[in-house]
């Protein structure tokens, strides 16, 4: 008899994983259709695009940087660099993300990675008493307050937009 982890992605397995190790619930759902953008996600769960927190992966001097931002902005990659004191930031290549989250564009999640990353959050979503994350596949979201993301992915707070 096959097991019910048997048909869940390992990227969603290990966000599942990463969530109860950080001491978070695992509140990860998964849906039949995809939602692989905020406004996709927001009109399945019911929420505003706002709520939805988009994980970002960008390269800064080689090295992944993973900004979670609200759905409803657009990251400016130039303040984020000025506030954090680096050299430009670059939107990361599908092949990058891949390689250091084990997740694809537009399911990646805040953990769930091989390795930790650097992690800056939207200082606006704390607006919301609740957000919504990719879960690690394109059909997978979870559930979490934005003190408890801030937690559990050790972020930076910062105005991103």
């Amino acid at each position: 008899m096959p097991k019910a982890t048997d048909s869940i992605p390992d990227a969603v397995l290990n966000v599942k994983s990463a969530l109860t190790t950080a001491g978070a619930q695992d509140t990860v759902r998964i849906f039949e259709d995809k939602v692989p953008t905020a406004a996709s996600a927001a009109s399945v769960l019911g929420c505003e695009v706002a709520a939805i927190t988009n994980s970002l992966i960008f390269e800064l001097d080689g090295e992944p940087l993973l900004i979670l931002a609200s759905g409803a902005a657009r990251v400016d990659t130039g303040l984020v660099a000025d506030q954090l004191g680096t050299g430009r930031i670059r939107r990361a290549k599908p092949d990058f993300v891949l390689k250091h989250t084990g997740q694809e564009v537009g399911g990646v999640a805040p953990v769930g990675h091989p390795r930790p990353i650097r992690t800056i959050l939207d200082t606006s979503l704390q607006e919301h008493p609740l957000l919504w994350a990719g879960a690690g596949d394109h059909n997978s979201m979870f559930s979490i307050s934005y003190e408890e993301l801030k937690v559990i992915t050790n972020a930076e707070e910062l105005h991103v937009r």
